[in-house]
């Protein structure tokens, strides 16, 4: 028998004792018109803090930001409602959430809401459709003293309002006369160093939380493809409430590290023309020395954890990279750890950095801004750009 056929009969088991045990259960009685609003986009521009009551669980595989993920109903107990619900029906598994999430179970999460709304006036309350879970987390706070007003639809109509947005964003950018520019450059020029000295950018690689290359991945997980999303749509909803004539965004592909754009939303924001970032090389050495050697490594607890991390980042391109450089790189990164142990000083990375740049990085740039037929507006350093953007 497999684990999860195991934990099935188990899960079946636990429900058959809990259905055939008779505990007095008081059902939650509900106050007329307890408030709901589905104003979601008030709750994005006003960046109005959540209280998510659904399992840890659904909170991780997707929610919003500034959610504080306090569960009514832990993942085990979920799971045995569900599939009460499924076995006995709507009534039987109300009952049964009761009988679980009893008297002395209720208190500490009731609580912990009470903390959470006292910390966070004008909090609201959603489960994933707006309905059973919501509705008896704000009876019970109603009950203690406390109101609050939950998400009308839930998580799923939130999410569906998001979702419909991006979608939507390419006619908006059309109709409200905006124009997308697309920060290019060599790899290491700076073009991130550029984009956070402007207000009207969006971060895809920090949104992401990932550098965009095969060694872009941060040593934190990135975020869910659905949070990802999530985030980008209430980016872009803040940035379209301001009086902005141009979008700029970094040059990069539809994916970056796990996640991805859609190809309409990535197609919108890649349709402008260009405005090149021009760096000479040594500065891009310390540049991506910076980022890629400096911050990264303060990632990690132990030296070996981004060694061994890089080691593999040069395996995965090792096709592109060529056997020859693959092993001229490798032999040059295995000298710079050994004389940052020796020394503490970081300065020999700079050696595969350069052969990374020049002939990697570099020759892919040309190829690709070979293809590309968009038109360039502005070429200049990191300074000059963001001084030609900042006045457009």
């Amino acid at each position: 028998m497999s684990a999860s056929t195991k934990a099935i009969a188990s899960l079946e088991t636990e429900l058959t004792e809990d259905l055939t045990t008779e505990w007095p259960v008081q059902l939650t009685e509900y106050s007329e018109d307890l408030p709901q609003m589905d104003d979601f986009k008030s709750i994005v521009l006003n960046h109005t803090p959540l209280l998510d009551v659904r399992a840890l669980l659904e909170f991780q595989q997707g929610a919003f930001e500034h959610a504080h993920n306090i569960p009514l109903m832990d993942d085990h107990e979920r799971h045995k409602i569900g599939l009460c619900y499924k076995q006995q029906g709507h009534d039987a598994a109300v009952k049964l959430g009761h009988q679980l999430v009893c008297e002395q179970a209720r208190m500490p999460r009731i609580t912990a809401w009470i903390d959470f709304i006292d910390r966070h006036p004008g909090a609201l309350l959603y489960c994933f459709r707006g309905g059973q879970r919501s509705k008896i987390s704000q009876q019970w706070l109603v009950d203690n003293g406390r109101n609050i007003t939950r998400l009308k639809g839930g998580y799923k109509a939130f999410r569906r309002f998001l979702i419909d947005f991006l979608d939507d964003l390419p006619t908006q950018l059309k109709d409200n006369n905006i124009q997308p520019i697309v920060l290019a450059g060599r790899t290491g020029s700076g073009k991130t160093i550029a984009l956070q000295q402007l207000d009207n950018a969006i971060d895809l690689e920090g949104l992401a939380h990932h550098r965009g290359s095969a060694f872009g991945r941060h040593a934190s997980p990135q975020p869910t493809q659905i949070n990802f999303e999530n985030q980008l749509s209430m980016a872009l909803m803040r940035f379209m409430q301001q009086p902005n004539r141009a979008l700029v965004v970094e040059d990069e592909g539809r994916n970056i590290g796990s996640v991805s754009m859609s190809s309409g939303l990535f197609s919108a924001l890649k349709s402008g023309p260009r405005v090149i970032v021009e760096t000479p090389l040594t500065e891009r050495i310390r540049i991506t020395h910076q980022e890629y050697v400096l911050q990264a490594q303060s990632e990690y607890a132990e030296l070996s954890q981004w060694a061994g991390f890089m080691q593999d980042a040069f395996k995965r391109i090792h096709k592109r990279l060529g056997g020859e450089r693959t092993q001229r790189v490798l032999a040059t990164f295995d000298s710079a750890i050994s004389s940052q142990i020796a020394t503490g000083d970081t300065h020999a990375h700079a050696e595969w950095i350069k052969i990374l740049l020049c002939e990697y990085y570099d020759p892919m740039y040309d190829y690709q801004l070979e293809k590309c037929q968009a038109p360039v507006l502005f070429q200049g350093s990191i300074e000059e750009v963001v001084d030609f953007l900042k006045h457009r």
